[in-house]
């Protein structure tokens, strides 16, 4: 049988399904790969009815009015980021402490260090690079981003913020009882593809839900490809049905983020998914305005080429 690539997309609504695995298929491949991709598409189960064509998705960095072509970025100094974000934020009550309350000076200070020190690593590594192979981390390695951790009540809590528009989301699939619905979608998209090899991309909340229906199924997957996942964080693993590793059947498992990606936050998974040497961590560059944007994971040659190999090589 022919190989395929699965993809699911991340949190909040979507445009039709059609459009968004037009719009994946060209980010990676160039072109419309018809049958050969699913796109595993769970947004209407959560949202009445898709976005508007084109409309930019304020959580994916969405596409312009020309299918398949990233919207315009302007470039955004580090520091502006910074502020940007922070005042985006607001430390409101359910994220960072607001004013007046014990410690949230020092959250905000601990935050906006990291932040910096984060964003300014991240535009280092780009213009130097770095973030092509040489940046390429796996289990003998220890990224930079180790030696600048973020403290744990700050990082709890600038996630619980910064992913505000998704958390109805994330908080539906965790808690509020969606969870099985959605990987329902997935295991759709999976079936009649036995004897198939098969590739899968998962996005945001989206590698969340593929892991698990991996994990769960045992399938044999030639890549799965994780990108701007949350799955390395402990508030994450907590929650997952299963004790986290590599599902049985993946025989590669290649996670991308961008380190200003505060989906991601914590950007190395191989730590917490044994076998650690079937895992490997990248640090890419997404210059999408949020740094999560799924067009320009897509279009990162790190992420783009091994699909391309695996695809060319076994069809």
């Amino acid at each position: 049988m022919q190989p395929r690539v699965i993809y699911v997309h991340g949190n909040g609504n979507k445009v039709r399904p059609e459009l968004l695995k037009s719009q994946w298929d060209r980010a990676l491949f160039g072109r419309n790969m018809a049958e050969l991709s699913r796109m595993a598409y769970w947004a209407p189960l959560r949202h009445e009815a898709p976005l508007p064509d084109f409309r930019p998705d304020p959580l994916d960095g969405g596409p312009d009015e020309t299918e398949g072509t990233p919207a315009p970025v302007e470039w955004e100094a580090p520091d502006e980021f910074v502020a940007r974000t922070l005042g985006e934020a607001r430390f409101e009550a359910g994220g960072i402490a607001p004013e007046g309350v014990p410690g949230a000076d020092e959250s905000k200070d601990a935050l906006g260090n990291w932040l910096r020190d984060m964003t300014y690593l991240a535009d280092t590594l780009a213009e130097t690079g770095e973030t092509a192979e040489t940046r390429e981390t796996g289990p003998a390695t220890e990224p930079p981003l180790e030696a600048l951790p973020l403290p744990g009540p700050a990082r709890k809590a600038v996630f619980r913020t910064l992913v505000k528009h998704t958390f109805k989301d994330v908080h539906a699939y965790f808690f509020g009882g969606a969870g099985q619905a959605i990987r329902d979608v997935v295991e759709e998209a999976l079936e009649g593809l036995d004897g198939a090899p098969v590739a899968v991309v998962g996005h945001s909340l989206g590698s969340i839900v593929a892991y698990e229906v991996l994990a769960e199924r045992g399938r044999e997957v030639e890549l799965f490809v994780t990108v701007g996942s949350p799955l390395a964080l402990t508030e994450v693993r907590d929650h997952l049905a299963k004790v986290p590793a590599v599902p049985a059947g993946v025989r590669a498992w290649h996670n991308a983020s961008d380190l200003r990606d505060l989906v991601a936050l914590n950007h190395t998974l191989s730590p917490a998914y044994a076998p650690a040497e079937r895992v490997t961590d990248l640090l890419v560059t997404n210059d999408s305005r949020n740094h999560h944007g799924i067009t320009e994971y897509l279009g990162n040659p790190q992420i783009r080429e091994p699909l391309r190999r695996i695809l060319n090589h076994l069809a």
